[in-house]
């Protein structure tokens, strides 16, 4: 029984910890050439999706200008907020995290990948 305890733990801990210590922005960009094609990270340009420049700390559903899903506005009605958490869950599954949402991007399944795109948007960020 102590065994499994410490494997789900370690479950636990190993994702946290590529969030918390391999974040490599450098990386991150390359990463998000799968973004690109409808954000933009470092001006407040709008394309398919809304701009990504100051994301962090953003209420979800808030970028002036865009036309968001009424999922997404709800959820930032609803307090919700793009913190590296909640940016995170939502790079790993947005129709998951959001249901309703019109983004179509199925999302990113390695933890390194989400990390890393999370490092290159904190460069245009508050």
């Amino acid at each position: 029984m102590r065994a499994i305890c410490y494997v789900g733990a370690i479950g636990l801990i190993v994702p946290m910890a590529s969030h918390a210590f391999g974040q490599d922005a450098a990386l991150g960009e390359k990463v998000f050439l799968k973004c690109k094609a409808c954000h933009v990270p470092d001006t407040d340009q709008n394309k398919i999706g809304p701009s990504l420049k100051g994301l962090l700390g953003r209420t979800a559903g808030t970028q002036a200008g865009f036309k968001y899903s009424a999922a997404m506005a709800d959820a930032g009605k609803g307090g919700m907020a793009w913190d590296e958490a909640t940016l995170a869950s939502y790079l790993h599954d947005p129709k998951g995290v959001v249901k309703g949402t019109k983004m179509a991007f199925p999302g990113l399944k390695q933890d390194k990948d989400v990390a890393d795109v999370i490092a290159y948007l904190k460069q245009f960020s508050p």
